[in-house]
């Protein structure tokens, strides 16, 4: 057993998982967003074929939820969100969002991405130079949507100029929804030209949805951003090696995303964290809810989102880490100066009362400090 399989098993990377467990259900808001992407996972699995999994993304307001699954099916997002979930949810147009039970059963309404919509037209206008036209016609209109709902969401609620913005917005979107059944209509219509039109007339109803519901985004683009950091990332490392090394990526992964969302140092936090791990006697504090960055403070936040503390402790700590354990370690091993403690997240058990060095955890490797 490797020393990184040992770290693996410790009881910080367990107290990540419980992190995890604590952020799924924070999704559950009344508008949220979602994509996939694959992910390889090197390891022969029972009735699957190939190392194809895949890479699931849930996003809030508030947070970021990274998750791992060998199926692209439906099952996935519907075990993610509770059953009786009432939200909106921003998609692409895949199939699969459409057949959660949450979304025949009415309490997941589902919303679609012009930016997908934008592509088939692109497509057209690529594929079938003589359709460029055309194609370009659609892409106008599209970007005159996006122009006036800039305007509307700039101007102030209930002034002559979002009134004057929003009633442009409505008369661009009914215009091209007239331009669209007079096309499809048209039985000389060339066949790559209907089948985008269908699709855009198939989830109407979700792409126009943000004409009622100004909050509503036009397109799943921050939730297409969530996912291109892992995306990049495999080019490199082409995915993980392991189940559990794969599960371990996607608990950092949501942490690193929501911490970022909060636009809080990772390094900072995770040195509060672990360092509150270490004075609890190697163990996870009795109540972590105070860590969590939607209930944090103002000053709070404003400590977490400043750089990254110095390194204090031995003298191995100053060199460059070569691993990200390494880092977690020597993360755990610094300590602030005492005026830069961040204040305790509450009283009682889940207090940070002083920080002390992470004692090194004895395992089946040796010592190792988590």
């Amino acid at each position: 057993m490797d020393r990184t399989r040992c770290i693996a098993k410790s009881r910080i990377t367990r107290k990540l998982r419980n992190e995890i467990c604590r952020l799924r259900p924070q999704v559950a808001s009344d508008f949220s967003q979602a994509d996939e992407t694959r992910w390889l996972v090197f390891v022969e699995r029972e009735g699957k074929q190939g190392y194809r999994w895949w890479l699931w993304v849930f996003l809030s307001d508030e947070v970021v939820v990274f998750r791992l699954d060998p199926s692209r099916s439906h099952e996935v997002p519907e075990r993610h969100f509770p059953k009786e979930a009432t939200l909106v949810l921003m998609v692409d147009r895949y199939s699969a969002y459409k057949a959660m039970v949450q979304v025949k059963q009415g309490g997941i309404v589902l919303v679609f991405c012009w930016a997908h919509v934008r592509r088939d037209f692109v497509e057209v206008g690529k594929g079938w130079p003589e359709l460029k036209e055309w194609a370009l016609a659609w892409l106008r209109r599209i970007r005159e949507l996006y122009h006036l709902n800039r305007r509307r969401r700039a101007a102030e609620r209930d002034s002559a100029a979002h009134r004057e913005a929003e009633h442009e917005l409505r008369q661009a979107v009914q215009a091209m929804q007239e331009q669209r059944d007079r096309e499809l209509a048209d039985d000389q219509l060339r066949e790559p030209c209907r089948k985008a039109l269908q699709s855009l007339q198939e989830h109407w109803a979700g792409l126009v949805y943000f004409v009622d519901d100004p909050r509503v985004p036009m397109d799943n683009n921050r939730s297409e951003r969530q996912v291109r950091g892992p995306a990049m990332g495999r080019k490199n490392y082409y995915g993980s090696g392991s189940e559990w090394s794969g599960r371990l990526a996607v608990m950092l992964f949501s942490i690193f995303a929501t911490l970022k969302l909060w636009k809080l140092n990772p390094q900072r936090w995770l040195t509060w964290f672990l360092e509150a791990c270490a004075t609890a006697g190697g163990r996870a504090p009795a109540d972590i809810s105070g860590f969590l960055p939607w209930n944090l403070t103002p000053e709070q936040r404003a400590w977490l989102a400043g750089p990254a503390p110095q390194a204090t402790g031995p003298p191995h700590s100053a060199r460059p880490a070569t691993n990200c354990w390494e880092m977690l370690s020597e993360a755990a091993l610094s300590r602030p100066p005492p005026e830069t403690t961040p204040p305790s997240p509450a009283t009682g058990p889940g207090a940070v009362a002083d920080c002390r060095p992470v004692p090194p955890v004895s395992g089946p490797c040796g010592e190792i400090g988590v």
